[in-house]
């Protein structure tokens, strides 16, 4: 009687998962899972990447876009080494993702054979489930626990498989579990939930901190803010979870945030935090009380001191406040702070309508804005672009990722490929700096071997500006931060893309007004200052003691100021 080899039954787990498409590279160490996986290409797709460092990049963002598990494969050796800053991307934004490996074969372990490397020892730190297939019969088992834990645990699992073990049929004797996971509705302790209406409802000048824990509970978050008459700031993966321009919306906190934000964190009475484990302290208030609910009670008081700790899903947590707190009649601290929102979007559409040579990175945004669609997503990548995305591009109901706690180079790309492939009916857009797109620029032919119609949007500064900026705010002279590029709209046309260069102010939105109309992968080169400083909302003094220091050097490293006489 036939019988299905461990290959192909990994194959048909995966599409009982529903799994419908895989990023990876073929190699020697998984041919024997490369084949099934070709017969099984009406159900589910490979998708070959030309890095296995953007594979699992694409992975990650699929899983950040969708909540379904993102799958990557590669061989033994190099290709599962480069796998592992999206791995840690994934597990540091908690989502799930399989990543599965090749190894040498099972007899030939310990050798020190070709390519071979301790595979387990690898992804020890970077999986919640980490495991070599060490048979046929146990493989069926060991994949159905894997996404199970990839799932439950918001995290990365690795399955490593020596390269004789897809070959083998599957035996009788192997253990078959169900392939599906459940979720549990997590709500809090009537205990703390009674001292937390009792903070609120002394709370007068209370805030909101929304993290991506509240991106399913946008009109709950926004009927209790509503209630309680509370500004609501959004950590940077939120971004997107209510609209920018909604009366409630203060936009980001932090380097990347707005005034409004920051004063208001500086004197509130009240902090709610939902959702979040915000890492940047040093921007909440010195004293409020302050209240903190999340899914996961290993997150309650992690970084910051709570009064009060809420375990439980924040759209039924904030609706059972809602039903019990009465509206705030004092209104001021609200509103106070929904005028500095009308001055700061005053104060940012001045930056954006400047017309000068180079381009400002702000005008660039604002040109996005204009062709962007109500259900666009934007996959953006780590620097500077990171800071005029946050601040300039006014979000409805876009979808925007990013590695946001990694903070990895080279995101914007590899997200906005496993969108397309995601949504293939949405715009999608990558908003990358110079420095981020040459990190896995390569992938472009990705794009356009698969006809994925996406937008990529490079401010070329010719340099690492992010860095740069650092380096000054120290009171140091910029060093190791220039860039030379080639030109990135003649790239894209080499790859069988589209290309526009721009370089005057007249050019941009016509080149986004085309862009977005084609059906081949564009790439907009937009030659922007590299002197546009992403200044935070509020500058400290040491801050502002480091850039000056900083400009003095440079002054007299030009001559320009004389040393002063021994």
């Amino acid at each position: 009687m036939f019988r299905k080899t461990a290959g192909e039954t990994l194959v048909d787990l995966l599409i009982k998962w529903e799994v419908d498409h895989i990023y990876g590279m073929p190699g020697d160490s998984i041919n024997s899972i490369i084949e099934p996986l070709r017969k099984a290409q009406d159900k589910i797709k490979f998708i070959q990447v030309r890095h296995e460092e953007a594979g699992a990049l694409a992975a990650a963002s699929y899983a950040k876009l969708t909540g379904k598990l993102g799958v990557c494969l590669t061989i033994a050796g190099p290709g599962a080494i480069h796998l592992l800053n999206g791995l840690y991307d994934a597990k540091l934004d908690r989502v799930p993702v399989l990543a599965i490996t090749g190894q040498v074969e099972s007899d030939l372990l310990g050798t020190d054979f070709f390519q071979e490397v301790n595979l387990e020892r690898l992804f020890d730190d970077v999986a919640v489930y980490n495991q070599r297939i060490m048979s046929a019969e146990q493989l069926p088992a060991v994949v159905n626990q894997a996404i199970r834990t990839a799932y439950a645990k918001r995290g990365v699992a690795v399955l490593t498989v020596p390269d004789d073990i897809p070959t083998f049929e599957v035996g009788r004797e192997a253990l078959h579990t169900a392939s599906f996971h459940v979720t549990p509705e997590i709500f809090p302790k009537q205990d703390d939930l009674e001292n937390a209406l009792d903070v609120l409802n002394e709370a007068r000048r209370p805030v909101i901190l929304a993290g991506k824990g509240t991106r399913h509970a946008r009109e709950e978050l926004l009927a209790f803010a509503e209630k309680l008459a509370a500004p609501i700031v959004l950590s940077l993966p939120a971004k997107g979870t209510i609209p920018d321009e909604h009366p409630l919306c203060l936009g980001g906190l932090g380097l990347i945030g707005t005034r409004p934000a920051y004063h208001a964190m500086q004197t509130a009475d009240t902090l709610v935090m939902v959702g979040t484990s915000f890492p940047f302290t040093g921007f909440l208030p010195e004293k409020a009380k302050t209240i903190q609910i999340d899914t996961d009670p290993t997150q309650i008081g992690k970084r910051y001191p709570v009064d009060v700790g809420l375990v439980g899903d924040s759209a039924k947590t904030l609706t059972w406040f809602s039903k019990r707190i009465g509206n705030q009649p004092d209104r001021s601290f609200l509103e106070k702070h929904q005028e500095m929102m009308k001055d700061w979007h005053d104060r940012l559409n001045k930056q954006e309508v400047q017309e000068s040579i180079p381009l400002k990175p702000q005008s660039v945004i604002r040109a996005l804005q204009k062709v962007a669609s109500d259900n666009a997503i934007l996959s953006v990548d780590v620097g500077n672009v990171t800071v005029w995305v946050a601040r300039h591009f006014r979000m409805t109901n876009q979808q925007f990722i990013i590695s946001s706690w990694l903070a990895t180079l080279g995101c914007g790309l590899p997200g906005a490929i496993a969108a397309k492939i995601a949504y293939p009916d949405r715009q999608v857009f990558a908003i990358c700096g110079d420095g981020g797109f040459g990190m896995t620029m390569n992938d472009f032919v990705t794009a356009v071997k698969y006809a994925l119609p996406m937008v990529v949007v490079v401010l070329n500064n010719q340099k690492i500006a992010m860095i740069k900026f650092e380096q000054e705010v120290m009171g140091n002279l910029e060093f190791g931060t220039e860039l030379t590029n080639p030109n990135f709209a003649k790239y894209a046309e080499a790859c069988g893309g589209i290309g526009y260069r721009v370089e005057k102010p007249e050019e941009l939105l016509p080149a986004f007004e085309q862009a977005v109309l084609q059906k081949k992968p564009c790439i907009i080169d937009v030659l922007v200052d590299p002197d546009e400083a992403p200044l935070p909302p509020k500058i400290t003094f040491s801050q502002a003691s480091g850039y000056a220091k900083h400009m003095i050097k440079a002054l007299f490293e030009e001559g320009k100021l004389d040393l002063p006489p021994l």
